[in-house]
């Protein structure tokens, strides 16, 4: 037991079982029959992350090839076993448990990305392309199941950690050459409801029993609350489900009319403080490899989080991801806490 908790940041453990708690509450509250379902994920969770705690975590270069494999291997499983679930191919169902592979995919990319920046580094024009394929491939296939948002996650905290393994600059303007190039045909890629979506972002009111009544109900759930919210199991958009996604895209907004401002704020802070934490460790850490593993994993939760809040504010468009330890979902659950449990043995050397 010395040994298990040696050196461990004791920052990172307390706020992923605040966050843990109150999302298992949440999720009581809104939905009790998905409680159980959800306690097992968070149990399991927790086993993970204490497992990856203690895995010696300058392995994982060595292993970056079959980590990347892997995670191609899983995506491509997705379309030939995936079940169809309102016109997308995300889960594979094992059993009585279901999983989403491009959420689990995404320690072990960041693991595999940290890995190939260092022994490839983006010099020049050539391991630009060639950093930059390793990463298309997989957000391609995230992209076509189709899965926009971790597509985007998986791209943003890449980019992130590209920057921080250290791009010449005359390399930045050619990825923003890149970016400007794909926007287009991403736009020209994305499904009607993708791109009815960005368009009822921007004019939300100007159908609001259609594509605007998501964020609409949404922010009304938000605003309901007020100060100090309903309380638990008193939230009237939520329960006569007004609310559509209650207990995983907009979870945030049940937590906000249940809780109000001063539990909302409180989960930001907890998540200020987690992400605090990471870039402690990043910035205390003495290998490179460990270095651009936190800064990736701390992309990956800030954009989760970032954009989940924000499209239940109405200040992004709705792209379906899920708020890290809170939304309902055993993939994104175990794949939060693998990468935090990465993170902790960072920690500890």
């Amino acid at each position: 037991m010395k040994k298990l908790f040696s050196n461990f940041d004791w920052g990172i453990l307390a706020s992923l079982l605040i966050l843990l708690i109150l999302g298992l509450a949440m999720i009581r509250s809104v939905i009790p029959s998905f409680f159980p379902h959800q306690l097992i994920y968070a149990l399991l969770g927790l086993v993970v992350f204490f497992l990856f705690s203690q895995i010696d975590y300058r392995i994982f270069p060595r292993l970056k090839n079959v980590f990347y494999f892997a995670c191609l291997v899983g995506l491509v499983l997705t379309f030939i076993f995936g079940a169809v679930t309102r016109g997308s191919i995300r889960w594979i169902q094992i059993g009585g448990f279901t999983f989403q592979p491009s959420e689990l995919v995404k320690p072990f990319l960041i693991l595999s990305f940290a890995s190939f920046l260092l022994s490839r580094p983006i010099t020049n024009y050539q391991s630009l392309i060639t950093n930059f394929s390793l990463l298309i491939l997989p957000a391609f296939l995230i992209f076509g199941q189709p899965d926009l948002g971790s597509s985007l996650v998986v791209v943003l905290f890449w980019l992130g950690m590209a920057f921080a393994a250290g791009v010449p600059w005359r390399l930045v303007g050619v990825v923003g050459i890149l970016t400007a190039i794909f926007l287009p045909i991403g736009w020209l890629s994305l499904h009607s409801y993708q791109k009815i979506r960005v368009l009822t972002f921007l004019r939300p009111f100007s159908d609001p029993l259609g594509a605007g009544y998501n964020m609409i109900q949404a922010m009304i759930a938000v605003g309901s609350g007020q100060v100090f919210g309903r309380r638990l199991g008193w939230g009237t958009q939520s329960h006569l489900r007004f609310l559509p996604e209650r207990h995983t895209d907009f979870i945030f907004a049940s937590l906000s009319e249940e809780l109000g401002f001063l539990g909302a704020l409180f989960l930001i802070l907890t998540y200020a403080f987690l992400l605090w934490r990471i870039l402690r460790i990043a910035g205390k850490t003495k290998e490179k490899f460990g270095f651009l593993v936190c800064l990736g994993v701390f992309g990956m939760l800030f954009v989760q989080i970032f954009i989940n809040i924000g499209m239940n504010l109405g200040l992004v468009p709705i792209t379906g991801i899920t708020l890290p330890l809170i939304s309902y979902g055993g993939s994104s659950l175990v794949a939060t806490m693998i990468s935090l449990g990465i993170v902790e043995n960072i920690a500890r050397w």
